[in-house]
């Protein structure tokens, strides 16, 4: 299993999980290997560019199979068509987090005090292009606001400033805001999916509060290298299913504030059709944030 993305992080945490609960499935030990690089391309390319044996697969993620399609001037690949998609795993949602002397509690309020301040406030990311970064992006188009970014090398040091004040807001993944929300060191205004987070229970989501149809998350999915054998792709799916079924993997991935999908989205039809609709869907504010990378 190739994660795109450096070791301990959440992506490479979910990986884990599922490769330790897939390999007694399958008979033999999945091999987690990190290959970072190009916001996730350097490790998915080589998947794309592997023998369809089966033997190699990658871990992809809303960047690397959706938002860097038009987030990089020239894409490694095309992630619609080279890649044999297996199965849909989970969802994390984004959390809008503030500082904590921001003056809104709700979303509806923030949403007023964006429009009438958007000149005078900024929001923070874990660099350019990151998940965080675009989830604002996608939220200031949702808000019809132009609110300053202030990109930042990694969630650390973002998180730093808002806790400091010299930073408005973040729009981070649930699984590094969680802590600081409990330790009351950021005001939590809303979670940026359709549904509630298990972690966060409380706290409503931007479709209850006046975005609707409004979500910003990152997911994480399996592929197999195009053409690949269809009892190949169909045995890793049903592995890939069998351990998403088992309550000790749910557990362990809903503690990070990962959300498995529901059955009926676990098919490869269905994460094909999915990938083409979430390209399209980050396409036009990524365009209209005027971001790119080279």
């Amino acid at each position: 299993m190739v994660v795109p993305f450096a070791a301990g992080g959440p992506t490479d945490v979910l990986g884990r999980v599922m490769a330790e609960y897939m390999s007694p499935i399958l008979g033999q030990q999945i091999i987690v290997e990190n290959v970072g690089g190009a916001g996730g391309m350097t490790g998915s390319l080589r998947v794309a560019r592997a023998d369809p044996d089966g033997y190699t697969f990658v871990l992809g993620t809303v960047g690397t199979h959706a938002q860097n399609q038009t987030l990089y001037k020239k894409p490694q690949y095309h992630a619609a068509t080279d890649f044999q998609p297996v199965a849909l795993i989970a969802e994390v949602p984004l959390i809008l987090i503030t500082r904590k002397d921001f003056p809104a509690d709700t979303l509806e309020a923030f949403i007023a005090y964006a429009k009438a301040n958007q000149d005078k406030m900024t929001y923070g990311s874990a660099g350019a292009g990151s998940a965080t970064h675009l989830g604002c992006v996608l939220l200031n188009a949702a808000m019809g606001t132009k609110i300053a970014h202030v990109p930042y090398r990694g969630t650390g040091p973002a998180m730093q400033d808002l806790q400091g004040g010299r930073i408005d807001f973040l729009c981070e993944i649930v699984t590094t805001a969680l802590p600081q929300i409990q330790g009351g060191a950021v005001k939590a205004i809303a979670t940026l999916t359709r549904e509630r987070s298990p972690v966060l229970p409380d706290l409503p989501t931007a479709h209850e509060r006046g975005l609707p149809d409004f979500e910003a998350y990152t997911w994480n999915a399996f592929f197999l290298p195009k053409g690949t054998p269809e009892p190949i792709v169909k045995k890793l799916h049903d592995a890939t299913v069998q351990a998403m079924d088992n309550p000790a993997v749910r557990d362990r991935l809903q503690g990070l504030g990962a959300m498995l999908v529901a059955p009926d989205r676990r098919s490869p039809e269905y994460l094909a059709g999915f990938v083409e609709s979430e390209i399209k869907k980050w396409a036009e504010p990524i365009r209209s944030s005027g971001v790119n990378v080279e």
